[in-house]
C-alpha cells in the first residue's frame, strides 16, 4: 500500500544538542552584537515554517524584516519535510517564528522546543484564522483568513519594532486593499458557476470552492487520506474514477504537491476525456507573491470552468 507520510529528520535530543552548540560557540561578545543591531539597524528577525507567510510578512514588515521562510519549494510535498541543523540555527535567532499550525507543520514545535527563548513571539496561522474546515488545516486557502492573519503579524512587529509601528499598519492597509481582488474574482466565478460539479484530489482546495459554489462531488474521505498520505478508502477510489470516466466532474481540481498513483491515475483519465484539469499548489511558486499566487490559480480555474461549461 502506498503511504506519504510526515517526517522529521532528527529526534528533539539532536535538536537540543545541536543548538546548544550552536549557542556555545556564539555566546562570547553575541551581546554588544545583538545590542547594536537592535539599536541602529531595527530589523526584525523572521522564519516562515512556510513561504506563503514568509511572503506576506516581506509585504507587511518592508526593509524592516529579514525573512527566512523554509518551505518554498513547489514541487515538494510539504508533508514530507526534512529539517537540518541549519533550519534550527535559523529558528533559535528567530525574534519572530510563523508556522501553520492545525496539524501542518509539527516539526517547527518541535524545532522551537529545542530553542526556547521567552523573548521570541511565535504565532500560528491556524489559530489567527476566523473561518475554518473541519478536518482542513489549510486556512491560508481562504482568502479571507489572510486579514486575522496579517493583522497578528503586524501586532508582533509593532511589539519587536515599535518604532515603526506607523510604517507596519500602512503596509497592513495596503496588504488589506490588495487582497479585494481576490475576493472579487471567487464572487463572480460564484455568481456564474454556482452549482458546477467539481472533483478534487485533497482538501486544501475546499477553502476555495466553498465560497466559489462549486458542487464537489469526491468522497471527503479521499480527499482527506491524500492530504495525510494514507490509502484512501477503496469504496472513495470508485467513486472518484467514475465522476472522472463517466463525465460527472466538469473539472479536476489537482494538488500537484500531494501525488500518488492514484491521483496520477485520475488526472490521466481526466486529461484523456478533455476534462480540464486545473493544478494548485500548498506552497507558493518562485517569484509570485501570495496574491499573485492565488490570483493566477483563480484565472486558470475560471478558464477550465468556461471551457468545461460554455458559459
Amino acid at each position: 500500500m502506498f503511504r506519504r507520510k510526515r517526517t522529521f529528520a532528527w529526534g528533539l535530543p539532536s535538536v537540543i544538542i545541536c543548538l546548544f552548540v550552536l549557542s556555545a560557540c556564539g555566546a562570547s561578545g553575541s551581546g554588544s552584537a545583538s545590542t547594536a543591531t537592535s539599536v541602529s539597524s531595527k530589523v526584525v528577525n523572521v522564519v516562515a515554517a512556510e513561504n506563503f507567510y514568509g511572503d506576506v510578512v516581506k509585504q507587511l514588515g518592508g526593509s524592516h524584516v529579514d525573512v527566512t521562510s523554509i518551505l518554498s519549494d513547489p514541487n515538494v510535498d510539504p508533508h514530507e519535510y526534512t529539517s537540518n541543523v541549519q533550519t534550527a540555527q535559523k529558528v533559535s535567532e528567530a525574534d519572530l517564528v510563523i508556522e501553520n499550525s492545525g496539524g501542518y507543520d509539527d516539526w517547527m514545535d518541535k524545532l522551537l522546543s529545542g530553542s526556547p527563548n521567552p523573548n521570541r513571539i511565535v504565532l500560528k496561522g491556524y489559530d489567527l484564522a476566523t473561518s475554518k474546515l473541519p478536518e482542513n488545516e489549510h486556512v491560508w486557502y481562504n482568502i479571507s483568513n489572510m486579514t486575522p492573519i496579517a493583522q497578528g503579524i503586524t501586532d508582533a512587529l509593532k511589539k519587536l519594532d515599535s518604532a515603526d509601528a506607523a510604517t507596519f499598519d500602512n503596509n497592513l492597509a495596503t496588504f488589506k486593499q490588495s487582497l479585494i481582488p481576490l475576493q472579487q474574482k471567487i464572487n463572480e466565478i460564484k455568481a456564474k458557476y454556482n452549482g458546477t460539479p467539481v472533483a478534487l484530489t485533497e482538501t486544501i482546495y475546499l477553502y476555495q470552492t466553498t465560497p466559489e459554489g462549486l458542487n464537489v462531488l469526491t468522497p471527503f474521505a479521499f480527499m482527506k487520506a491524500n492530504a495525510e498520505g494514507t490509502d484512501p478508502p477503496a469504496n472513495t477510489v470508485t467513486a472518484i474514477n467514475n465522476e472522472i470516466n463517466q463525465k460527472q466532474a466538469k473539472v479536476l481540481i489537482y494538488n500537484v504537491q500531494t501525488v500518488t498513483p492514484i491521483t496520477t491515475n485520475v488526472e490521466n483519465a481526466a486529461k484523456k476525456l478533455h476534462i480540464p484539469v486545473v493544478p494548485v499548489s500548498e506552497t507558493m511558486p518562485s517569484g509570485k507573491t501570495y496574491q499573485t499566487w492565488m490570483m493566477d490559480q483563480l484565472n486558470v480555474l475560471e478558464a477550465a470552468l468556461q471551457q468545461a461549461t460554455g458559459k
